[in-house]
């Protein structure tokens, strides 16, 4: 019988990046660098990212049967990710198309390709992943259906972890599903904006705030401040919200660093610890990516987050 620690749920995207010198307006052409290629999508950075600390991880998801597909499926082999999961054909690999100026400020604009063909019958036929998994973590790279499928499809046991990147607005299936659910400040604007009543202007306030539409748990991330951790209490009683901070580093890319707090955080959930510990740990993780380029190619072993 298969165990798996973390199985991840999503998006897998080849990633196209060009420097320029500045952005071309309307009708116009510019030069740029040399283009390079990296495997990416949000999906395939937790599943890589989880691998690379030693969690035994599966993923789900759909790519092309191309150059971009092979890249991807190499990527996360390389990091003991079981790709047994990774459906192929179907629609060309999603692609991200993005340029970077010299201030590090990029635009993107993002091909979904085969992602939008992963379907609910694929989650369904994914039964044997989903019975062998502890924790599964799914984020909004994929058809909306597909995330409320994986709802549906978790075990009595298993624990589910929600990142609504890119936001949109969320069944109340899903949110009351969510243990935790993963924000950062932008989409915890955007998931309030959807309440039913307008909330404080601090994350401290939003915490229980987001709590109060339905997730077990809320994760709201700060950057190089660390995160927010609220936790329904079983009587009911307000949840206040608790700090937990980030290790003091020298950012040199900030690519990534998300979809590697979350997958972190999602396997030390699965290992039995307490969400504040948890998120502590992610904290140190997502710490340790920025002072790397790129977003797979950054994220530490175990032993590199331990060691800040």
């Amino acid at each position: 019988m298969l165990s798996y620690d973390l199985l991840v749920v999503g998006s897998a995207n080849a990633d196209l990046v060009v420097g320029v010198e500045r952005r071309p307006g309307a009708g116009e052409t510019v030069l740029g660098s040399d283009l390079v290629v990296h495997p990416g999508g949000k999906g395939a950075n937790q599943a890589c990212a989880a691998g690379r600390l030693g969690a035994r991880t599966a993923l789900l998801a759909r790519v092309g049967d191309d150059a971009h597909g092979r890249l991807l499926l190499e990527s996360q082999r390389a990091a003991g990710v079981d790709t047994s999961g990774v459906l192929v054909g179907g629609a060309p690999t999603g692609v991200a198309l993005i340029t970077v100026d010299p201030s590090g400020d990029n635009s993107i604009v993002v091909a979904p390709g085969a992602n939008a063909r992963l379907t609910p019958a694929d989650v369904r036929a994914a039964g044997r992943l989903f019975a062998a998994a502890r924790v599964v973590s799914v984020q909004l790279e994929i058809p909306l259906e597909t995330v409320a499928e994986v709802v549906r499809a978790l075990p009595p046991d298993a624990r589910l972890v929600l990142n609504p990147s890119p936001p949109a607005p969320l069944p109340p299936e899903v949110l009351a599903a969510c243990d935790p659910l993963v924000v950062n400040e932008h989409e915890a604007r955007y998931v309030l904006a959807g309440g039913p009543q307008p909330v404080g202007a601090t994350p401290e306030e939003w915490a229980p705030a987001l709590l109060d539409l339905g997730p077990r748990s809320v994760v709201v991330t700060l950057g190089e401040r660390g995160a927010l951790v609220a936790v329904r209490p079983p009587d009911g009683s307000p949840a206040p919200a608790v700090h937990v901070p980030s290790p003091r580093v020298r950012a040199v890319d900030t690519t990534g660093a998300g979809d590697a707090f979350t997958a972190a955080l999602a396997w030390r959930l699965g290992l039995g610890d307490e969400l504040p510990r948890a998120a502590a740990y992610a904290a140190r993780v997502g710490a340790a990516a920025v002072t790397r380029e790129g977003a797979q190619a950054s994220y530490p072993t175990a032993a590199e987050a331990a060691a800040l």
